[in-house]
Parts: C-alpha cells; structure tokens; sequence
C-alpha cells in the first residue's frame, strides 16, 4: 500500500504538466464524446481514480464519481475540491447493478492479480446500464517493460489479443481497440532497453521516471502526442506503450 500511495502523490504533481497525461487526455477525450453520445445527463465512474484527476474530466461530461482504494490518493483529490470520490475496491464496487452510463479503468488492471483483474472487468460490466461504454487504458507491449514497471506496479503488459479476450469473457463488445503513445515508442523502447540491461530501479528510485521534463522538452513533446490524438480520431496504431479500449456493454 506505501508504494500506491507513494506513486499516487508523484502522480499528483505531474498530472497537470507532464507530456504523458496531457496525450492521454487528449486520446481518451474522443471516447468519452462517443461513449456519451445521444445520452441527456450521463453518470460516470472511474474505477480506482487515484487523486480523482480524471473524473474532473469526465465531469465535463456528465455527473462524474470516482472511487479508489488508498486513503492518500482521495485526500489529494480531496484537497484540490475533488468531492465525489468514495474510498472501495475495483473488485467490490459498493454501487448498484446498472447505475452509470460510461465507467472508466484507467492504467489500473495491469496491477491486478490475474483473479482480481477478472473480478474488476466483472464489476464494470455489472455497474454498466445496458447500452453502456467501458473505457479502458492499460500498459502495453512487454518489450517496453521498464523502470516505470517498478513504479507503476505492473503484473503485465498488454497486447490487442489478451485485452480484448479479458473483456469479452465479461459479456463486453469491443468497440474500438488501439495503441497510443506510437510517436513515443521508438525512444522508449531503447530507453528501456538499456534499464533492463542495467537492471530496473528499485520503486523508490524509479519515480524519477515521472518526473515533468524541462519546459522546451515538455512543451515540445505534449505537441508530440497531441498530434498523435488527431490521427488517432480516425485511425488506429499498431503499436505504443498503451493500449486504449472502448467497449460497450450488450443492450439498451
């Protein structure tokens, strides 16, 4: 729990400026738009939402709750005058059968065990009005396991075949299923390359991985990934250190 909780308070001063979160708003966005399309006043949830980040965002959507296990990560957000954030687990949600028209799993399942991850698609399935969207984001490719693995927790790395598998074994229809961060995959993959070689960084050292780079540098690759998301509107990559999922839940 220290290293969740240790890695949520890092995530907390990048997540307004690094490069990396500002690409993932940019691909999720689109998803969100679709997922919620033709629906008056959407409820949202995002399932294990750290300092509750990400449901600021999906508030402007919607009527946007999150809830996550660690008690740091919600006094965070908290803090910030995050209010709609409740303290459970992803593999026991306290919220009714078929509550929400869009649920959210943010880089949270690859640090499940595998029993767990299973349980935590189950649980957004169920949570899901019929007709509903699951938007998913997970880290990919094993060849880019790296000092971030330590840091972020990692069980596994995703590919399209194991992440599309996992949520149709749960009742899901995968919508729409691609890679992001391509436009970063060639320095990463040599970067990590050389960790390995090195060998990874202990957790505690390893959140100099998420440290926001130096102005030009962020300024210059956020524009990187953000060109990335406009080819993303209309075509999928295939490959990227993520993988992003919209998948809709039978009915309605």
């Amino acid at each position: 729990m220290r290293r969740v909780e240790d890695l949520l308070r890092a995530t907390a001063i990048a997540e307004t400026r690094h490069f990396w979160f500002r690409g993932f708003r940019a691909f999720v966005t689109p998803l969100v738009r679709c997922a919620i399309n033709g629906r008056s006043d959407p409820v949202l949830l995002d399932c294990g939402c750290g300092t509750g980040a990400n449901v600021e965002l999906l508030g402007t959507f919607g009527r946007a709750f999150g809830f996550d296990l660690t008690e740091a990560g919600l006094q965070i957000g908290r803090e910030a005058g995050r209010t709609r954030l409740a303290r459970a687990t992803v593999t026991a949600v306290p919220f009714p059968t078929g509550s929400f028209d869009v649920v959210t799993s943010f880089d949270v399942l690859y640090a499940l065990e595998d029993a767990d991850e299973r349980t935590a698609i189950a649980e957004m399935y169920r949570l899901l009005k019929p007709g509903g969207f699951a938007i998913v984001n997970v880290a990919a490719m094993k060849l880019l396991i790296g000092d971030h693995s330590a840091f972020g927790g990692e069980v596994r790395r995703y590919n399209r075949d194991q992440l599309r598998a996992g949520l149709e074994s749960a009742g899901f229809q995968v919508v729409r299923l691609t890679y992001t961060n391509a436009t970063l995959f060639a320095p990463l993959a040599v970067s990590r390359l050389l960790q390995r070689r090195r060998g990874l960084r202990k957790q505690r050292d390893a959140q100099l991985e998420i440290l926001v780079p130096p102005a030009p540098i962020n300024t210059i690759m956020t524009a990187v990934v953000q060109l990335e998301s406009l080819w993303l509107r209309w075509f999928d990559v295939p490959f990227g250190s993520s993988l992003l999922c919209l998948a809709r839940k039978p009915g309605g």
